[in-house]
């Protein structure tokens, strides 16, 4: 019998810590949100989907695998943000600086980039289905055959 309440001990312990480990940070992801300013932030994995974060200072922030569909960055500064498999399907980012950023794997789908600065970011497979690119230096690479003479 002791063996039985043990086990469901066991199971009930299990369950209750892996529903209350969140990746995101509350408190600064609630910073964010009233302040705009986060620099520095541990906001991996949060949901910011349709956050308007125009002008916010996420300079250096972790924002790896966060959801940020349908937020508009117009302005932010997300200088050395680590914006590693992030969803930004439908984002507005317009005069956003990513300077330095990590965007290994981020999802630009359908997102409008105008003017964003992405110098020494660092990008690899980003996908940029039917998203509006406009004097932002990211584009569609790959290797092209060699013409035959």
């Amino acid at each position: 019998m002791q063996l039985k309440h043990l086990v469901t001990v066991a199971l009930l312990s299990t369950t209750f810590f892996a529903g209350s480990v969140k990746a995101e940070n509350p408190a600064q992801v609630k910073q964010l949100l009233e302040t705009y300013q986060c620099p520095g932030c541990d906001l991996s994995g949060a949901d910011l989907t349709g956050a308007h974060l125009i002008g916010a200072d996420l300079r250096d922030a972790n924002l790896q695998g966060a959801t940020l569909v349908d937020a508009n960055l117009e302005g932010a500064d997300l200088t050395g943000a680590n914006l590693r498999d992030a969803n930004l399907t439908r984002a507005f980012v317009n005069s956003t600086s990513l300077n330095g950023a990590n965007l290994v794997n981020v999802d630009f789908t359908e997102a409008h980039l105008y003017s964003a600065d992405v110098d020494q970011a660092v990008m690899s497979d980003i996908t940029l289905t039917d998203a509006d690119v406009f004097n932002t230096a990211i584009s569609v690479g790959g290797e092209y055959p060699e013409a035959e003479p």
